[in-house]
């Protein structure tokens, strides 16, 4: 495999950061994931960083150097991700489980599988134009599918934030999985929260993944833009974005090529639960509660690792 790859999160206007986004390669598969807390404090960004970490975990399990079932393991992982984090809620003896929206995408041999519950995106830009997106689980998008808004009237209307499927909670999640995709070379896969993809739209995606330079370009540029378009009320903006390459011997600036990784060898980019901490306000957490927090999540993704 050959990519260029890049993810940023940033907090936003917002007190804390309950995105969590990471991704991890062996080398015959790749797996990106991204994930938007919702709940109380501290709570969202628990669950979203155990559904982060335990996909990841299992990737590195399992990818030696390539999946079985890329399409399998999206639909096991995910549902255990979500019995992780009522597991958690459970040990904590909270009233109701905290939630997380979730993207995750494998590529693999070429192809690329994803699969989502609630409204982060994955957007595959080909040719100059968004050939593929998933559909939000969100209120807002059944609304729209019965012809009752525009794409205009969603944009503001109350209830954009409100999904109906999500990893945690009282309900079990209700998780879309895409078809085998195969990848063109200058194919761009991107994932992002709604902190992104809310003020730019697809378009403002294309153009600002499009606009000339690597992701490591484009992203921190891009979130710059949705940041601004926001203003006051900007959320936490997460996004990881992937330039597909022809597996060749050309020279291609920060371009990441597998063919010489060791079968058991992986690649991690994940920020630690205290690295995505805010810097120390009124919300901020002692050491030992973060050390605590850590040890909570440690133990509700072992409970479900096998």
């Amino acid at each position: 495999m050959k990519f260029t790859i890049f993810q940023e999160s940033r907090i936003g206007r917002r007190k804390t950061n309950q995105d969590r986004l990471a991704h991890c390669y062996s080398r015959n598969a790749l797996l990106m994931v991204l994930a938007d807390g919702m709940g109380g404090h501290l709570h969202g960004e628990i669950a979203a960083h155990i559904a982060v970490q335990y996909m990841t975990n299992a990737f590195q399990r399992e990818a030696r150097p390539m999946l079985l079932d890329p399409s399998m393991f999206l639909s096991r992982e995910l549902s255990q991700a979500h019995g992780a984090i009522l597991d958690y809620a459970l040990e904590k003896g909270l009233r109701e489980a905290p939630r997380t929206t979730m993207v995750a995408c494998v590529i693999q041999e070429g192809n690329a599988y994803w699969a989502h519950a609630g409204d982060s995106r994955l957007y595959l830009l080909r040719g100059g134009r968004v050939h593929l997106q998933t559909r939000d689980h969100s209120r807002v998008q059944l609304m729209m599918d019965q012809g009752l808004l525009d794409v205009r009237s969603a944009a503001t209307h109350p209830d954009r934030n409100r999904v109906y499927s999500c990893l945690g909670g009282t309900h079990l999640p209700q998780i879309e999985f895409s078809h085998r995709t195969p990848l063109k070379v200058g194919d761009i896969i991107a994932l992002c929260t709604d902190g992104v993809w809310g003020p730019m739209g697809g378009e403002g995606i294309l153009r600002g993944l499009t606009a000339g330079g690597n992701p490591a370009i484009t992203v921190p540029r891009l979130l710059s833009e949705a940041e601004s378009a926001a203003g006051a009320s900007c959320d936490n903006l997460s996004m990881i974005a992937l330039d597909w390459h022809e597996d060749s011997g050309d020279i291609i600036p920060d371009a990441v090529s597998t063919q010489t990784m060791a079968l058991s060898d992986f690649t991690t980019r994940m920020d630690s639960f205290q690295d995505m901490r805010p810097p120390a306000n009124d919300m901020d957490l002692s050491d030992d509660e973060i050390e605590t927090a850590i040890q909570e999540i440690n133990a509700a993704i072992q409970k479900y690792s096998k």
